[in-house]
């Protein structure tokens, strides 16, 4: 089965970074917004994200 993966190195972090700043936020301030984070935390740790792939949008670097 070939691996599945459309998110790269630098989105990855970003999605990590910002969705624990928005969760931390979020559980802070008593909303629901933590879910948000929660999806950007597990798009960046699968390295998958269904968005991108409807969209055709791929940010891995093809290694040849």
């Amino acid at each position: 089965m070939a691996k599945m993966t459309n998110v790269g190195e630098i989105d990855r972090m970003i999605r990590i970074i910002v969705g624990l700043l928005i969760a931390v936020w979020s559980i802070n301030a008593g909303n629901f917004w933590w879910i948000l984070g929660v999806a950007l935390i597990a798009t960046g740790i699968f390295r998958f994200c269904g968005l991108y792939r409807v969209l055709g949008i791929n940010t891995c670097k093809v290694k040849s």
